[in-house]
């Protein structure tokens, strides 16, 4: 194996050391952290504490002249993140950039053009492009079972009463840049389309600050198919992460376990004819028609192992090996796209 890559981590909070950190220490051959930076004195304590030889700074500008750095791995505030991107593509580094990528539109098009003048130099932590149960329920749809898929709806919820940063517009915050990007991400997959037209609607229910934290999105390819997205702060009750609607059959998926209902794949369907004429009194409202339904419960186990620390290793591959990343940019920038549409008009809107 070659050797691993050298990082640098910016931002030393939630995500950084609850995240970043733990991730990688499933990779300890592929990744050294031996830098950090944060401008609280305490964190950057913790870091040369929990990793040996590692160097801290309080700016990422003296991160950035460290020459031990290959990637520099970005968990700044969300306003940050485009700017310490671009700096550190100037700096020769590679980059691994937490979402959001960037909270307005413009500045993710400043990314897609950096990204095109230091190519191969900037990968976006769309990590959970690797769940499981997203991976998972992808393959059953390829699979045919549930026949033609018209609609998808994706949730996340729970009741807090957040007052961190993370509830205030100018800080980046709301849900729509916290659990946002994940799942208008799995929607753009899930759509296999170019989006047509979305619906929305913004609420703030339970969280302190300004910004939302209850959202519905419903997304129209051009191929007719409908993605509903509902993330909520504020929710006391909820449906499940997944369900999936098809012409042959239906599922649906919480974290562990996937509920399946699906016609059998051995039964074709005649053609049948819609008929004016009262239809005989001992009749049911379909026809006489037998459907030989299958009903399973499986446990979330996709074909192709994955979790979402595996994005790491798509990291390195791409680094070090020179394998196509499977987050594209393109597919980056139209989820910030996607949130700029939402939000425009209304008063969660960045100014």
């Amino acid at each position: 194996m070659a050797e691993a890559i050298r990082v640098g981590l910016v931002g030393i909070g939630r995500a950084g050391w609850g995240m970043h950190c733990g991730e990688l220490a499933n990779f300890p051959e592929k990744f050294k952290i031996v830098a950090a930076c944060d401008p609280e004195s305490d964190r950057c304590d913790k870091m040369k504490g929990k990793y040996d030889g590692c160097k801290t700074y309080a700016t990422i500008e003296e991160l950035l002249k460290d020459d031990t750095v290959e990637l520099v791995s970005i968990a700044s505030r969300s306003p940050e993140h485009t700017p310490h991107a671009l700096l550190a593509l100037e700096a020769g580094k590679y980059v691994f950039l937490e979402k959001p990528i960037a909270i307005r539109y413009a500045d993710a098009l400043k990314l897609k053009e950096a990204d095109a003048k230091y190519p191969g130099k900037l990968f976006f932590r769309h990590n959970r492009r690797f769940e499981p149960g997203f991976a998972h329920i992808r393959e059953i749809i390829a699979s045919g079972i549930l026949g033609d898929i018209y609609e998808i709806k994706l949730r996340r919820g729970g009741y807090q009463r957040r007052a961190d940063w993370q509830t205030i517009i100018d800080c980046g915050g709301g849900q729509l840049n916290n659990w946002g990007p994940h799942l208008i991400d799995h929607g753009l997959q899930f759509l296999e389309s170019p989006l047509k037209d979305l619906w929305s609607d913004l609420k703030l229910v339970a969280a302190a600050g300004d910004a939302e934290d209850h959202l519905k999105i419903v997304m129209r390819g051009e191929n007719g198919r409908i993605i509903d997205i509902e993330i909520s702060g504020g929710a006391l009750g909820f449906e499940p992460a997944y369900i999936v609607s098809g012409t042959r059959g239906a599922l649906s998926c919480d974290e562990n376990d996937i509920t399946l209902k699906y016609l059998d794949p051995d039964q074709k369907l005649a053609p049948i004819t819609a008929e004016r004429k009262s239809p005989p009194l001992d009749t049911s409202f379909g026809n006489d028609e037998k459907l030989k339904w299958r009903r399973t419960t499986i446990m979330v186990e996709p074909a192709s192992k994955t979790d979402t620390h595996m994005i790491w290793s798509h990291l390195y591959a791409a680094i070090r090996e020179k394998v196509p990343f499977p987050i594209k940019t393109d597919e980056a920038v139209e989820v910030v796209r996607v949130i700029e549409m939402v939000k425009k008009g209304t008063p969660f809107e960045m100014k």
